[in-house]
């Protein structure tokens, strides 16, 4: 079966286990209001719950597997532009290092096909073709790497600029004097790369078995240690030695809302939603909290077992507020908003963010130092060669009005 009759499969799927899943949430709640427990049908809601967790997450990888193919194809007609021959030569040179630890003109030639300088004791810079593939992985197993604007810089530090108002005005009679007025205030904010680092290890053996796609193998290694670091501190990072996470910054409630700090809606009870028939009400003020200029482009972002619950939810009219996206490249959707998954988002618990609202690409700035660093040792451990891999990644809130989370609490 192809991949595109596999995915139409897939949606077909997920099209009857979320009715399936609607009758027997339907009869839970039905059985709770009549003073019961839930009984069977509680059973049978986690049940599908789950399998529709399972089939979302599966067409998303058949989607990303099919987008993949076609950029590889894509690349294979020239429409990616055409490698130059400094490219190609560096290539060579870089999987000669890679294999054999042969140096030859390597520094001279990444700084042709690269525009990059070296630094031997620091390791030489992986060809575009590695690089890529690193970054691919990254991308799709980071959904803020995706969601978020990703800039490349040419040092270790961003700075940006950001008006955040102060400009005033007021009307005046013909003959009345003129005041002055306060001029607009700007805000600088200051990204860091900081290092992120793996450090792989093969058998020389391997090395010398010419079949191995040496490439690819460093991209699985690297690049699914990377999305993890990342995905991680890209939601919880401190700031010190890594990116600071969209959660690591003060919060208040929006009612106070400030420049600086992330403004949130509290859910309405402590470490869970209302009861029905109110529970997505919560969801609906998280919504309306974000400027009308943000929303266009928003998404939600929660982890799987936090969108499990969000799927119970319905509206005031009783419908369902979650909803499965059932065309390719359509996304599940929450009150008509994209839904995304990322399981580096909290649980929910008692005063946890656990739901994120929000314009992302405007909220949040990843920064890559360009260059990703690779350095051979085949001295400290015989038989086998080590890769010190590196990279310098940053990260941080570019804007806090842009988002807005959600807090489990009364």
């Amino acid at each position: 079966m192809s991949d595109l009759a596999e995915l139409k499969t897939k949606l077909a799927e997920i099209g009857t286990a979320f009715h399936e899943f609607k009758k027997a949430n339907d009869t839970r709640i039905e059985n709770l209001e009549k003073g019961g427990t839930g009984g069977d049908a509680r059973e049978q809601v986690e049940t599908i719950n789950t399998k529709l967790t399972e089939l979302t997450t599966a067409r998303k990888a058949l989607e990303d597997r099919i987008a993949e193919m076609e950029t590889k194809a894509n690349r294979i007609k020239g429409t990616q532009g055409e490698v130059s021959a400094e490219q190609l030569e560096h290539k060579t040179a870089f999987d000669a290092y890679f294999r054999k630890g042969t140096v030859a003109d390597l520094a001279d030639l990444q700084k042709k096909a690269l525009s990059v300088d070296s630094d031997p004791s620091g390791g030489y810079t992986v060809h575009a073709e590695i690089e890529t593939a690193i970054d691919r992985v990254m991308g799709d197993m980071s959904p803020m790497r995706r969601l978020a604007t990703v800039r490349s810089i040419g040092s270790g530090e961003y700075k940006k600029f950001v008006n955040v108002g102060g400009a005033t005005s007021g009307w005046v009679g013909e003959r009345q004097t003129r005041a002055e007025t306060n001029t607009p205030s700007l805000e600088e904010l200051v990204f860091n790369a900081k290092e992120l680092y793996a450090e792989p290890r093969t058998t020389q053996q391997l090395l010398d078995d010419s079949i191995i796609d040496i490439g690819g193998w460093l991209a699985d290694e690297v690049g699914i240690e990377f999305a993890e670091q990342e995905g991680d501190k890209f939601i919880a990072g401190d700031g010190i030695k890594q990116p600071r996470g969209l959660l690591n910054y003060p919060t208040v409630a929006n009612t106070s809302y400030a420049w600086g700090k992330l403004g949130f809606v509290p859910s309405g009870a402590a470490g869970d939603f209302v009861a029905a028939p109110n529970g997505g009400d919560a969801l609906i003020d998280l919504v309306h909290a974000l400027k009308r200029g943000y929303r266009t482009a928003a998404s939600f972002l929660m982890n799987d077992l936090t969108l499990a619950r969000v799927r119970k939810l319905k509206d005031s009219d009783g419908n369902y507020i979650w909803r499965p996206g059932l065309e390719q490249g359509k996304p599940d959707s929450l009150l008509g908003y994209a839904s995304e998954t990322d399981d580096f988002m909290p649980d929910v618990a008692a005063n946890a963010f656990s739901i994120a609202f929000g314009d992302f690409k405007r909220a949040y700035l990843i920064v890559d130092r360009v260059g990703i660093r690779v350095l051979r040792d085949d001295i400290t451990l015989k038989g086998y060669v080590k890769f010190y891999t590196t990279k310098r990644v940053g990260g941080g809130v570019q804007n806090f009005e842009a988002v807005k989370l959600m807090k489990f609490a009364e």
